[in-house]
């Protein structure tokens, strides 16, 4: 058995003002979006240029905090959302979806393109390979907070974490790290060293996180509040995540089917 490092969640103190290694961790990860944007504005098929980068990662910042925040309230907290509307404020509590993150994100990135002129889907596939960076550090996040824990196992990487019971759980926190954060990085950032077709990265994107969060639920506890949402082993995360597998799929079929129709016509 593994052994929980127990990580004090608090990074260090300002006065009154606590600051948390999970408010870092999303720091982390819009530093980490905007300093790649600039790597990947040089390229000569970049939708923006390096002095659109930092309006970009605000807009796709608050997108992410509003979104992840109000799909947490209807995704994983609806009655309490129902009933106190207001609990959507007290972001100290926690509560954030990635799912949720997502919509916001691509809504605001509709409202930034609206700004400057530029084409939408450009621009998701432009950020899609810095979305894992995030993902990696709020992973991290997850498991300095001792959260989302994963589901009791007697396998030798099990650990007993603070607020997890007397039985020792696998980190599923780190499991997601890797898939969601490393993995999906580098296959997102080869995908992307050369021009391809339109939403062809944003496609990969929703089937390889899709398929990524759908495999590490296994090993993650169910949200206690939710349970399982169907067949008695489906859960919420899963169900979320299987439009997006499905969506991507269907897309890079059409992008497939598009281009054999393209070199179809040039043979001819």
């Amino acid at each position: 058995m593994l052994i929980y490092p127990q990580i004090d969640p608090v990074a260090f103190s300002l006065g009154p003002i606590k600051v948390h290694w999970y408010g870092i961790m999303y720091l982390v990860g819009f530093a980490g979006a905007w300093a790649l944007s600039l790597i990947r504005c040089k390229k000569p098929y970049s939708p923006i240029n390096k002095d659109q980068v930092s309006d970009m990662i605000f807009y796709a910042a608050l997108g992410v905090i509003v979104g992840g925040r109000l799909g947490y309230m209807v995704f994983y907290d609806l009655s309490n959302f129902i009933s106190a509307p207001w609990v959507i404020f007290k972001v100290w509590d926690g509560g954030m979806a990635f799912h949720g993150g997502l919509i916001g994100v691509i809504l605001a990135i509709s409202l930034f393109c609206r700004k400057h002129k530029c084409n939408v889907f450009d621009i998701l596939d432009f950020i899609a390979p810095m979305v894992p960076i995030g993902l990696g550090a709020g992973r991290l996040g997850n498991f300095i907070n001792g959260e989302l824990w994963g589901r009791v196992t007697d396998s030798p990487i099990g650990m007993i974490f603070p607020n997890g019971g007397p039985l020792p759980r696998y980190p599923s926190q780190l499991l997601e790290f890797a898939l969601e954060g490393v993995v999906l990085f580098v296959i997102l950032w080869f995908l992307s060293r050369k021009r391809r077709p339109r939403l062809f990265i944003s496609a990969n994107f929703l089937v390889w996180y899709g398929l990524f969060r759908f495999i590490a639920e296994f090993f993650r506890q169910p949200d206690s509040q939710m349970g399982y949402m169907l067949f008695d082993w489906m859960t919420m995360g899963q169900l979320l995540s299987s439009p997006m597998i499905i969506s991507g799929l269907l897309i890079l079929l059409y992008l497939s089917m598009q281009n054999k129709k393209s070199t179809q016509i040039h043979k001819e």
